[in-house]
């Protein structure tokens, strides 16, 4: 055994002392290593030891380095005495040192070699030159290797119901951070001990409920939930390739074989994947289940229940079967069957009114995915063998009744969130798939009202999939750019359409939280475009300077005069305002649209947008960009400053957070216009006109205007306040200046034109809306 960064490592001396075998020899070891690698097998570097001659050789060498020492001494004192050079002594006092060092070492080798004898850890074997123990090279692995092995007994035992070696087990649990501790104890459980542990715990657990022992149920609650965080810790590192605790494929295959298999305990029975469920849904994500782990487990853990569920679900869905059948039901796990609730969870105290609780087998699994984007995707991103379905699908749709039944969503969106929210082709791709299946299966819950707005037909299969409105909203959130290319270019987002959009739109607008991360999505995409605007003055000359082309230049000098004027630049804020204007709008009218067909006021403006107008979200450029304006920089103030730049990249609530921090820094709330604010339309064109104010200062509109008189404006010559110190009335009145004199009240018109048209929303929906209704601000 050895060294976890997987090099040779040799005994401290300046050659092998003789008695001690190394495997660590060139092409050889190199030749085992990767034939261990490719059989699945982790292997460690080793020394080969004969117990008495190591033992011998450590008297020895104890003794050698105290006689050199006496030696350096005494040469040193003739030396000095006849007056000559004491280098010598010097030179043999270092050599004393280094072989004191070694004896050192080789004392603490000899006590680990016999402390691993004592507890037979060791491994041994037998050549014609005699019998060698192997053992670890580095004195950590050792140590790792010597707890991790006690640890597993004491599991093993735990696992045959000893309560004190449960207790002995919880000692252990700080030590998973030590990969070769991690492999002893995974190693020395198997995948059957592993399975067990959790099961009796369980047992015993239920048994004390049983017997109403509440001190024996507060006990193996605390120590039953950090034993299985322990479990799912080293579970993790060690099903994990990339990971140094990674014990090999077939431990994996075990746990498949065992998750299948049907266990027993005294007279209880259950199957593998009951117990080992309560470990994932211990899992804190720290470290992420692999995406290896969940190709293997996670992926048959979804076929296991399909087949075993299969026939009951089946005749669930006929009228006499859910007569006689019922629901559709999941394979609960052991807490769930054993009523113990959430007890077995981390951080959980007794007297939880969530502690009756159940949880099933494949949500714990989708506790342990969402901790991982690459585990999540690989889990979704798949169609098993015989299927004609992906798992994605599957879950939304045949599998969906069951995930109902427990009415605890939490694992399933956290999940559907962290794999659909990325930028990669397969965040993308799952994303687009999650669309049009919801879309299809709401769309029919929806109809044309005889006033010609939007009507619930179907309660129930609204209500159905409302859990899902939240991750649904999230993924249109993160591709918000593809939600802008289906309504301007009629382009497809894979295989969703415009008309699938605009339903699954109705299903994710109509959950608070989602509508916001929504607003907040298309506030970003619109500061962004607004942020591509050129400044006036651009020309040939600076175009790389201020981070152009040449060929920008000739794109938005529309009048051909050589250089980007403020006409120019007034025409490319018009045109970016306007693309923007109907994802808004499409957005905001669905919303409105949801709202009334759910009989609610659809005319009051919704908390989170007139939180963002009155914290004047929109105000700031483009985290990175260079403000262009000389007025800006006044503006802009400390905003600019204080870590401003380092927020390039950053997610706008990100930046809304900040922007807000910033202002009530300040005490103030800079825009009290929104307390007037009658319905999410106004809130956003309010948001418009804070966002290109701010473009209108970052390109240089404003500079050559005359601030005289104006009651945002200070100092001789006037200049702009910086936002962070203008009252909510001067901010008021800067925005109606900058409106007025940047010379955009038509890019504010034609924004708010294009915004309040609903004609998108009623040809998708099929309704009968006027093109354009609502509050009329």
């Amino acid at each position: 055994m050895g060294g976890a960064d997987g090099r040779p490592l040799r005994h401290p001396g300046p050659r092998r002392p003789a008695g001690v075998a190394s495997n660590a020899r060139g092409g050889r070891r190199q030749r085992e290593t990767e034939a261990g690698r490719d059989s699945g097998q982790a292997m460690s570097e080793f020394s080969g030891v004969k117990q008495p001659e190591f033992d011998t050789m450590t008297s020895k060498h104890t003794h050698a380095a105290g006689q050199l020492e006496e030696l350096a001494q005494a040469l040193h004192k003739e030396l000095q005495s006849a007056g000559l050079d004491t280098a010598p002594a010097a030179r043999l006092r270092q050599l004393a040192g280094r072989v004191t060092t070694q004896a050192a070492d080789l004392r603490r080798r000899q006590r680990l070699v016999h402390e691993l004898q004592r507890q037979k850890v060791t491994f041994g074997r037998s050549t014609p030159k005699g019998s060698f123990l192997e053992i670890p090279d580095n004195l950590e692995a050792a140590q790792g290797l010597l707890d991790g092995t006690l640890a597993g007994r004491a599991a093993l035992k735990a696992a045959d119901g000893d309560r004190k070696a449960l207790a002995e087990l919880e000692k252990y649990a700080s030590r998973t951070v030590d990969p070769e501790f991690v492999k002893s104890f995974l190693r020395t459980l198997g995948a059957l001990g592993v399975t067990r542990v959790p099961g009796a715990i369980a047992i015993q657990l239920r048994d004390a409920r049983k017997r109403q022992d509440a001190e024996g149920v507060t006990q193996l609650s605390r120590q039953g939930q950090k034993v299985l965080g322990m479990l799912s810790t080293a579970l993790a590192k060690g099903t994990d390739p990339k990971s140094p605790a990674y014990v090999g494929a077939d431990f994996l295959k075990g746990l498949v074989k065992e998750g299948r298999a049907e266990h027993k305990a005294g007279d209880t029975k259950y199957s593998g994947y009951q117990a080992q469920a309560l470990i994932w849904r211990a899992h804190d994500g720290k470290p992420p289940f692999s995406k290896e782990f969940m190709e293997v487990v996670g992926r048959d853990v979804i076929v296991y229940e399909h087949d075993q569920r299969k026939d009951e679900w089946a005749a669930a869905k006929d009228p006499l079967g859910r007569y006689v059948k019922g629901q559709q039901l999941p394979i609960i796990d052991l807490a769930g069957a054993f009523g113990l609730g959430i007890l077995l969870r981390p951080g959980t105290q007794m007297g939880s009114p969530d502690t009756k609780a159940q949880s099933a087998v494949v949500d714990d699994l989708f506790h342990a995915a969402k901790s991982s984007r690459e585990g999540s995707q690989a889990l979704l991103n798949h169609a098993p063998a015989g299927w004609k379905e992906s798992v994605l699908d599957y879950l939304l749709t045949t599998r969906w009744s069951a995930s109902r039944f427990l009415n605890d969503y939490k694992p399933i969106r956290d999940m559907l969130v962290i794999a659909t929210t990325g930028q990669d082709a397969t965040s993308k791709k799952l994303a687009a798939e999650m669309i049009k299946t919801l879309s299809d299966q709401v769309s029919g819950a929806f109809g044309n009202a005889s006033d010609g707005n939007l009507e619930i037909r179907n309660r129930h299969l609204f209500d159905r999939y409302a859990p899902l409105a939240y991750p649904l909203g999230r993924a249109i959130a993160a591709n918000i750019h593809e939600l802008s290319e289906l309504l301007l270019n009629g382009e497809k987002f894979d295989k969703v359409a415009a008309q699938d959009m605009s339903y699954a739109l109705v299903l994710a607008t109509a959950d608070d939280s989602t509508f916001e991360a929504m607003i907040r999505a298309q506030a970003e995409h619109m500061r962004a475009s607004l942020g591509t605007v050129p400044p006036v003055g651009l020309n040939a000359a600076n175009a790389e300077r201020l981070g152009f082309t040449k060929a920008d230049v000739k794109k938005y000098d529309l009048n051909g005069n050589g250089w980007v004027d403020k006409a120019d630049v007034i025409q490319a804020m018009t045109d970016r305002a306007v693309a923007e204007a109907r994802p808004f709008g499409f957005i905001v009218e669905i919303r409105r649209q949801v709202l009334i067909a759910q009989g609610l006021d659809d005319k009051k403006a919704d908390e989170a947008l007139k939180n963002m107008v009155s914290n004047a979200i929109g105000l700031l450029p483009v985290p990175g960009s260079n403000p262009v304006g000389t007025l800006a920089k006044g503006a802009f103030g400390e905003m600019l400053g204080k870590g401003y730049d380092k927020l390039a990249g950053a997610a706008y609530d990100e930046m809304a957070k900040q922007v807000a921090q910033r202002m009530f820094e300040h005490g103030r709330t800079m825009d009290e216009t929104h307390a007037t604010l009658a319905d999410n339309r106004l809130a956003v064109e309010r948001l418009t006109k804070q966002m290109v104010a701010t473009t209108m200062l970052n390109t240089g509109l404003l500079d050559d205007t005359n601030l005289k008189g104006q009651t945002f404006a200070t100092g001789t010559p006037p200049r702009i306040k910086p936002f962070a110190e203008m009252s909510p009335q001067e901010y008021s009145d800067f925005l109606e200046w900058a409106q007025d004199k940047g010379g955009t009240n038509d890019v504010f018109d034609r924004f708010r034109n294009t915004f309040r048209t609903t004609s998108d929303v009623n040809d998708y929906l099929g309704l009968q809306v006027p093109a354009s209704s609502g509050g009329d601000g």
